[in-house]
């Protein structure tokens, strides 16, 4: 036996044994389904996964995750849900192969070392002619599609890549055997690189930190990227310390899908504040928190472009604008953008204390109902009222669920000047000033949203009014203000108890 032959077949065998065995049908997630086919001449099998907020009959589309390997499919469910969870990618629809001769389907060349090797190519018009199409026609798949192999079935994907780069956006291949048929996959990336200019495709690499690097082959595929990767390809090779060939997964699953989903991000662009009055000659600033690399913005309310000015911590608003922040992602369908309005105004009015309003809280009513959006709570009788004071706290009230609250009062205002409200709610809420709204969140949706509103005030007394229901799940209501003295430090606090007055 010729020495690279004995080598092929030690790590074929090593490989072999540190892979994971065939899960149980029991134990994998979704549902299972079938498709003849005539490519393959054989019945290939596949285990389905739909996310969990999907509703039958529901337009909503999803991008699709193509998982090889059966003992690849719960881990990649696990580590997907818990991305989706953390608001880092969005929702997916799982599709994992099961095996019938995985050395056949992976490696795109035969050699004596292994029989039945040398199949990827039909493999791959599997996907392209009946997998992906089936999928497309029978699931609610938005074509936006990726695909993670490990072992062989990163040699796969790397194939997939080279041949037909328009299947899949995102490519993840975990622990690649690139040492297969003497680097067969170093040649064919040499030649075929070129072609993927400008076609916006992201490719993951992991593997073994030090011996593992250099026993896969991985460490001249690092180094042909870093010479011939052309533009609008992105890509990364990572090496993991202390890990083995099976173990490597788990990192692998997670980082590819964080790097093929890094634009986006479930959190809402947001700028504070959101929206308001300016009065003439007297200049406001727009906060943005988060990072500005990818975030552009305008002041005449167009859509903001590239070539846009890149936002900054502080805006400076000197009139009258619309401002809109839109933050481009390389992928245009998560590219977020948000707007808001300022209007040049006066002085909010005071209003004289009401004689019954008294410090310490302000007033509430409770309401018990099933509602998506708020309703008018005028029509409805509370079941429940009393004071919103220091020791008021929304889960103590006698439902978690399915309940709506009033609070209404006076608050003091001391200085004159500019005057920030915050508000955070789950679910729905409008906070009203001197009956004017000033904010609006009302409908289902996340906690994470926050809107705010700037406003000069005088000093004196201003009605305050906050309509707010909860149905399901978390409850958040958290009003907030910034006073004229503390815009400069932006110094955000409720507003104090000694300052809010209530009907008793």
């Amino acid at each position: 036996m010729k020495a690279s032959t004995s080598l092929l077949f030690v790590i074929v065998i090593m490989l072999a044994f540190n892979l994971p065995r065939r899960a149980k049908a029991q134990d994998m997630p979704g549902k299972r389904d079938s498709i003849n086919s005539a490519v393959l001449n054989e019945k290939r099998v596949i285990q389905v996964v739909l996310p969990d907020g999907y509703k039958a009959g529901s337009t909503t589309k999803y991008d699709v995750l193509y998982i090889l390997d059966d003992w690849n499919i719960k881990l990649g469910r696990d580590i997907q849900h818990f991305i989706v969870d953390e608001h880092t990618m969005p929702p997916m629809i799982i599709v994992g192969l099961l095996n019938t001769d995985r050395d056949r389907d992976f490696l795109p060349t035969h050699n004596k070392g292994n029989k039945t090797s040398g199949g990827a190519d039909k493999f791959l018009k599997f996907f392209k002619d009946e997998l992906i199409p089936y999928i497309d026609k029978t699931y609610p798949a938005d074509g936006d599609n990726t695909l993670f192999g490990h072992s062989f079935g990163g040699v796969f994907v790397t194939y997939a890549l080279l041949n037909e780069p328009q299947l899949f956006n995102n490519y993840i291949a975990g622990d690649p055997s690139y040492w297969w048929d003497n680097g067969v996959m170093l040649k064919q990336v040499k030649e075929k690189l070129p072609a993927l200019t400008g076609k916006e495709k992201s490719l993951y690499i992991g593997g073994r930190e030090g011996r593992g690097m250099k026993e896969m082959n991985i460490n001249p595929m690092d180094s042909l990227l870093k010479k011939d990767a052309p533009a609008g390809f992105e890509w990364v090779v990572k090496s993991y310390p202390a890990e083995s060939h099976g173990t490597v997964r788990l990192k692998n699953f997670y980082d590819g899908l964080r790097f093929a989903y890094n634009d986006y991000g479930g959190k809402p662009l947001e700028f504070h504040p959101s929206g308001g009055v300016v009065l003439k000659n007297k200049p406001i600033k727009i906060w943005y928190f988060d990072d500005t690399t990818k975030v552009h913005y305008t002041v005449d309310g167009s859509e903001p472009l590239t070539t846009s000015p890149f936002a900054k911590p502080e805006l400076e608003l000197s009139g009258p604008a619309k401002i809109t922040l839109r933050q481009i992602a390389s992928r245009a369908k998560f590219d977020k953008t948000s707007s808001g309005e300022f209007k040049e105004g006066n002085y909010l009015a005071a209003k004289p204390l009401k004689k019954s309003y008294k410090p310490g809280g302000f007033h509430y009513a409770y309401y018990e109902g099933q509602w998506d959006k708020l309703p008018d709570f005028k029509t409805l009788k509370p079941v429940k009222e009393g004071t919103a004071d220091s020791i008021f706290n929304i889960d103590k009230l006698p439902r978690q669920n399915n309940f709506g609250l009033v609070i209404d009062g006076q608050f003091k205002a001391e200085q004159e000047g500019y005057y920030i409200f915050g508000l955070g709610a789950d679910d729905g809420c409008q906070v009203y000033l001197n009956d004017k709204l000033i904010i609006d969140l009302d409908g289902l949706h996340d906690a994470d949203i926050e809107k705010s509103y700037i406003i000069p005030l005088k000093k004196g007394f201003y009605s305050l009014r906050i309509a707010y229901f909860q149905k399901e799940g978390g409850r958040k209501l958290d009003l907030v203000y910034v006073t004229p003295d503390n815009i400069a430090q932006k110094k955000i606090t409720p507003i104090p108890y000694t300052l809010r007055y209530g009907a008793r």
